[in-house]
C-alpha cells in the first residue's frame, strides 16, 4: 500500500508561515506564501507500507520446530531490520488475534472494533462486485460433500481457478422465487474462494453460517440470530440457494472430469461471514493523503476500496504462493513516482 502524505508537514508549515508573516510586509508575505504553496507538492513525503499477512507462519516439525520465515533466506528483510526500528504492536488489542480484514482496517488507522461490519462484503467488493448499502454478502467456499451432505473437503482439494470459474458461472443461472423479493450475484475469486452477494430491500447480517467449519459434519442450515424479519428472510434466501447450487454442481461436466481424475468434486457452496459495506470516511478525508493499493487478495483489495484507495490490478499477482512478487514491486514503485 502506498501513501502520499501532507499531514507530516502541517506543524512545520504553520510555524514557517508565521515566521514569514513576521519578516515581510503584507504584500511580500502573500508572494512568499504563494511561492511556498506552489512548491508544496515537491515537499510531499511518500511512504510504502508492506503487509506480510500471515508471513510469520507457525513452527513445524519438518523444520525442527522453526517457522518457514526463520529458515528462509531473507537478505532484504534482514537489511531493513538492521537499519530500521523493530517492534511489536497489537492491531486490535492485546491478546486478540486479528483477521486479515480487521488487521488491515487497523493498520490503515481505523478503529476496527467500531467500524467492522463483516467480512463478506469486503471480499465481494475486492472481487469487483458492486456492493451497495443494504446488500448482504458472504464469503463462500466451493467444497466437497457426500450424498448425506456431510463435508469431506472444505476447499474441494483447493480447486484451481480454471475449474472454479465455469462452476461459478453456472450457479448464476439459478433463479430465486419472486416472492422473496431479492436477487443475488455469485462470483469465483481465487481457487475455492467465492462470494455471494444478495440484494433486497430488507436484509440482515444477523445470520449464522452454513459452513460447519470442519470436515465430517453436515452442511448447516443458516439460522437468523434474532427475531427480525430481515434476518429470517436472509437466512431463508441462503437456505433456498444451497440445495439449488448443489443440484447444479453435482452433475456439472467440470466435476465429472474431476472425479475421473481422482479429484474431489466442488459440489456444494459453504457460506459464512455475512457482512455489509463499512461506514467509514475515506483516507483522503481522515488523513489528507492519497493512497494506492497493490494487492491480489480480494479481501485486502476490498478493505482498501472501502477506504477510498485506488486499487491497482497487477498481471501475475494471484494471491497464491505462485504470485509475481516482482510485478507487484514494479507497480508499487511506479505508483510512488506518480
Amino acid at each position: 500500500m502506498l501513501f502520499r502524505s501532507q499531514h507530516l508537514f502541517r506543524r512545520f508549515n504553520e510555524r514557517f508561515i508565521s515566521a514569514v508573516r513576521k519578516c515581510f510586509n503584507p504584500s511580500q508575505s502573500k508572494l512568499a506564501l504563494f511561492t511556498i504553496r506552489s512548491k508544496w507538492r515537491e515537499l510531499m513525503l511518500k511512504a510504502v507500507l508492506v503487509i506480510g499477512d500471515g508471513m510469520a507462519d507457525r513452527p513445524i516439525k519438518e523444520l525442527s520446530w522453526k517457522t518457514p520465515l526463520e529458515v528462509a533466506k531473507k537478505l532484504s528483510l534482514n537489511r531493513i531490520a538492521e537499519s530500521g526500528v523493530c517492534g511489536i504492536l497489537d492491531p486490535i488489542s492485546p491478546g486478540v488475534p486479528p483477521g486479515s480484514d480487521t488487521a488491515t482496517l487497523a493498520l490503515l488507522g481505523y478503529n476496527a472494533l467500531k467500524v467492522y461490519s463483516g467480512r463478506g462484503a469486503l471480499e465481494a467488493l475486492g472481487s469487483g462486485v458492486k456492493v451497495l448499502p443494504g446488500d448482504v454478502a458472504f464469503r463462500c467456499n466451493f467444497a466437497t460433500v457426500n450424498d448425506n451432505m456431510t463435508v469431506l473437503d472444505r476447499r474441494a482439494g483447493r480447486i484451481v481457478n480454471e475449474d472454479a470459474l465455469p462452476l461459478a458461472d453456472s450457479l448464476q443461472k439459478v433463479k430465486l422465487k419472486k416472492s422473496l423479493g431479492a436477487s443475488f450475484l455469485f462470483k469465483s475469486t481465487i481457487q475455492h474462494r467465492t462470494v455471494l452477494s444478495i440484494r433486497g430491500p430488507k436484509l440482515s447480517t444477523a445470520v449464522s453460517d452454513s459452513d460447519p467449519g470442519r470436515v465430517g459434519e453436515k452442511v448447516m442450515e443458516m439460522k437468523p440470530l434474532n427475531d427480525s424479519s430481515e434476518a429470517k428472510l436472509t437466512a431463508k434466501i441462503v437456505n433456498k440457494l444451497t440445495p439449488e447450487f448443489h443440484k447444479v454442481l453435482k452433475d456439472h461436466p467440470v466435476n465429472r472430469e474431476r472425479i475421473k481424475h481422482g479429484l474431489p468434486p466442488a459440489n456444494v457452496v459453504l457460506c459464512r461471514g455475512a457482512g455489509t459495506i463499512p461506514d467509514i470516511e475515506p483516507l483522503s478525508q481522515v488523513f489528507n493523503i492519497s493512497a494506492t493499493c497493490v494487492a491480489a487478495a480480494p479481501l485486502v483489495k476490498g478493505v482498501c476500496r472501502a477506504a477510498g484507495m485506488d486499487v491497482v490490478s497487477v498481471k501475475g499477482a494471484t494471491g497464491t504462493p505462485q504470485t509475481d512478487y516482482l510485478a507487484k514491486a514494479k507497480i508499487g514503485r511506479a505508483s510512488c513516482r506518480e
